[in-house]
């Protein structure tokens, strides 16, 4: 249950949180925009099973790879990709949390 909320979490509250921390004026328009970072999960639709809650995200999804990683890290140095960048972070921030604790419960 612990993973759940700390993954699902982050989806979500984390993106709403920062936009209304971090860009006051803005905050409704950023949260969404940060809340759609969720769409790279369009490429589990590439995997089969398409779901599998015992499945680490990272490394394994075309857009969830290392490389794709690395860009979105670059996407945080550019104004015009920033706001893109944070949100596609984030979304990889919450499926690492999963991961760990995928390999935490494993042990």
């Amino acid at each position: 249950m612990l993973r759940f909320t700390l993954h699902y979490g982050i989806h979500f509250l984390v993106p709403i949180i920062v936009a209304f921390y971090f860009f006051k004026g803005q905050s409704l328009k950023i949260a969404l925009f940060l809340l759609l970072g969720i769409l790279i999960d369009v490429d589990h639709l590439l995997a089969t099973p398409i779901f599998d809650s015992n499945r680490c995200s990272i490394g394994f999804h075309p857009l969830h790879s290392y490389w794709a990683i690395f860009m979105y890290t670059l996407f945080l140095f550019f104004k015009k990709t920033r706001i893109l960048g944070l949100a596609l972070m984030i979304h990889i921030l919450a499926d690492t949390v999963d991961c760990i604790m995928l390999f935490l419960q494993s042990k």
